[in-house]
């Protein structure tokens, strides 16, 4: 990498609306584009989004841009010159770990912006917490009394500067360990204690025996950290010679605020998108259950994440960047069947909806519309094709379990290792198998459904036990694969190896892959007991 400028047009441009100073920002463009101004004021250079494709020949850590910090981390590491002392960004980022919370909590998602401002050797921490708190309680006016600060327990300096020179008392400043206030960037190298920033929306609990993790009371929207070591092997810290800071806000939490809403997802940056999804499931959103409010967010996160990684030129594919694409389109149209969605296009509405709100950050956005709508529309054509095959299975098997209810005198029943097969082999959810069957008038052993899942998963463990040695051959032991394909983008899976005669040397868990061991072009075939990869691409 020899750049920290990424190839997208600033931020503010004509096409963000004006606010006036004297104004409250409240919009999420408004928010956006008084955060950078502010930090502009302060010297800071106003720098575009970097690409959602994190493609750094030197960093093979993650696919995508996780964090607002991730364009600089070779400036942070010394392995490039800074252009600029000062800088100030609106990122687009993107991560999946949390990707089974989404919809469900207030504040997980799997597109994000984070704004930040970034000081590389310049200043430190005083003109860090300083700047932030006049920010958020005179641009923004939060109220002080709502406001709570975390700090490293270690960390006197910084809790000095919050207390005797912010003035912020001390029951609203919590001390709190390494695991919490500690950012590193690996077990060695750059690190340094880090300042969260905290909303509390029921400040009338007053402050005994607080939990800042308490997520119905607080949220965390202002991350500073301060970059101030070198740890070495062993655990020693060093002061580092150039210190640095690097600060995260997340746009979509401080837009929850300021616009007084439950949820991340009713502000004006997600619920236009929500809306839309409720329109087409004929639904109403303030007035559905939890489920289906859970469905309709997970669709309206999703999209904006399809459309903005595509936008970025990834394509839905079976590998890398383009699988995760692939499977959140799918687990959009899986979700909106469970709503009630079939067939159609509605996706491609959905993400002109997306591309309407976000051509405001990514102006490239409406220039590729055509392209993006093109590739949803051929993927959700395949997708369809594929449920319909999964549904013409079931429906064969709903029948009968119907005559074979009608012969015995009994109710109708689809057996759990019939539901089993169809999402393991078939890539049909049990959820869609549940609503089907039920529309049918058949229920689902989900008993025997949970016997089968426990029956392959320690028909993997034995298989597993089963290796003796480094060169033992086991193919005589390798059951069909387990699908999770959209279900998760994380997989902890036995690798049930093969044709191991070719491996130089298996090493051992725990152990530390070291460069030197690493052989080039070492040829292994394996297959895994489970899969997070569609069974007939390339589970």
């Amino acid at each position: 990498m020899t750049t920290i400028v990424g190839s997208m047009q600033p931020v503010i441009e004509d096409h963000v609306e004006e606010t006036s100073q004297d104004d409250l920002p409240t919009s999420g463009n408004s928010i956006r584009r008084r955060f950078l101004e502010f930090y502009e004021s302060k010297g800071h250079k106003i720098l575009p989004s970097s690409s959602l494709v994190h493609d750094d020949d030197t960093d093979k850590s993650v696919l995508f841009t996780i964090a607002g910090m991730l364009p600089f981390k070779p400036v942070f590491l010394g392995k490039v010159q800074r252009q600029v002392p000062r800088a100030t960004t609106s990122q687009r980022c993107i991560r999946t770990n949390d990707i089974k919370n989404v919809g469900k909590t207030s504040r997980h998602h799997t597109f994000f912006e984070m704004l930040g401002n970034f000081s590389f050797g310049d200043y430190f921490k005083k003109e860090a917490i300083e700047w932030a708190w006049e920010l958020i309680t005179i641009e923004y006016r939060l109220p002080i009394e709502n406001l709570w600060i975390s700090v490293y327990e270690k960390d006197e300096e910084t809790y000095a500067i919050w207390h005797d020179e912010i003035g912020v008392s001390a029951n609203h400043i919590k001390k709190m360990g390494e695991e919490d206030n500690f950012w590193m960037s690996g077990k060695t190298g750059p690190c340094g204690p880090c300042s969260e920033i905290y909303y509390d929306f029921h400040p009338e609990k007053g402050y005994s025996n607080v939990d800042l993790n308490d997520d119905t009371r607080f949220l965390e929207f202002y991350n500073l950290v301060f970059m101030q070591f070198d740890r070495k092997d062993g655990g020693s810290l060093e002061e580092l010679k150039e210190k640095h800071i690097d600060t995260g806000m997340g746009l979509e939490r401080m837009a929850r605020i300021l616009q007084k809403v439950p949820n991340n997802y009713e502000t004006d940056l997600i619920f236009p998108i929500v809306e839309k999804v409720a329109e087409l499931a004929e639904v109403s959103y303030v007035d559905a259950d939890d489920s289906t409010k859970t469905k309709l967010k997970v669709i309206g996160d999703h999209m904006r994440t399809i459309v903005h990684l595509m936008s970025d030129g990834v394509k839905p594919s079976n590998k890398l960047r383009g699988y995760v694409v692939k499977m959140l389109i799918r687990r959009s149209i899986l979700t909106g069947k469970l709503l009630g969605i079939n067939g159609g296009k509605y996706l491609q509405s959905i993400a002109e909806t997306v591309i309407a709100i976000s051509s405001k950050i990514d102006p490239d956005l409406k220039s590729r519309t055509p392209s993006i709508l093109e590739d949803l529309k051929q993927e959700e054509l395949r997708y369809w094709k594929t449920l319909e095959k999964g549904e013409n299975e079931l429906q064969l098997k709903l029948e009968n379990a119907k005559k074979e209810a009608k012969t015995n005198n009994t109710n109708p029943l689809l057996s759990g290792k019939d539901a089993f097969y169809l999402s393991a082999s078939r890539g049909y959810p049990v959820e869609l198998t549940i609503k089907k069957a039920h529309e049918r008038g058949v229920s689902v052993d989900m008993i025997s459904y949970d016997i089968e899942k426990d029956k392959q998963r320690r028909q993997s463990q034995e298989a597993h036990q089963n290796i003796c040695s480094p060169l033992c051959v086991i193919i005589e032991n390798i059951q069909y694969s387990v699908s999770l394909a959209y279900d998760t983008l994380n997989l902890k899976a036995v690798i049930n190896f093969r044709d191991l005669e070719k491996v130089r040397e298996i090493v051992p868990r725990g152990r530390e892959i070291m460069e030197e061991r690493i052989i080039a072009k070492t040829e292994v075939s394996a297959a895994c007991a489970k899969s997070i990869s569609y069974c007939k691409q390339n589970g």
